[in-house]
């Protein structure tokens, strides 16, 4: 895809969005429910590509036979950076031969354990690599790197933190 040709998709976008703040607030969501797998406790997400079935990790209990939660958080991270990136690597014509992204979090399993009340349950860091094979200046690599930090939705939220709010219903 060219520049061109993704301006013009996103033209009629930019435009109703401009027009009509409100089209643009859209609510994405996730739905599972709790599955027995073969290792253990796991939870099966409906997906309208196909069904992702979550399980433990193996530091807490689990075979290594199911998608890790924590493994998915940094695969939505990559996976955003990466469209992210090859969207504005496109809109700046920036030609990259290869762009590829990595995440690695890191994690100390007792808090999740409960073993260690002060280890903390969740990442304490994660780190987003960026491997750009390009002719392009250092410059106008970094200006690419920038803007697709600024407007990967996965990363920035991540980074600024977002209020989440907790509820239970009965059946």
């Amino acid at each position: 895809m060219t520049s061109d040709q993704l301006r013009a998709l996103q033209a009629p976008l930019k435009a109703r969005y401009k027009e009509d703040p409100a089209a643009a607030r859209v609510v994405l969501s996730a739905r599972g429910a709790v599955t027995a797998g073969p290792g253990g406790p796991a939870f099966t997400l409906d997906s309208p590509r196909q069904p992702a079935v979550a399980g433990l990790h193996p530091a807490v209990g689990g075979d290594g036979s199911l998608l890790c939660s924590g493994d998915m958080l940094l695969e939505a991270l990559a996976g955003c950076a990466g469209v992210t990136l090859a969207a504005v690597s496109t809109a700046l014509g920036i030609e990259l031969r290869r762009g590829a992204v990595r995440a690695d979090g890191d994690l100390d399993f007792r808090g999740t354990l409960g073993v260690a009340k002060d280890a903390p349950v969740g990442f304490t860091a994660i780190r987003l690599t960026f491997e750009l094979d390009s002719d392009a200046p250092d410059e106008t690599l970094a200006k690419l790197v920038s803007l697709t930090e600024r407007y990967c939705v996965v990363y920035q939220t991540l980074r600024a933190g977002v209020p989440v709010t907790t509820t239970y219903a009965r059946p």
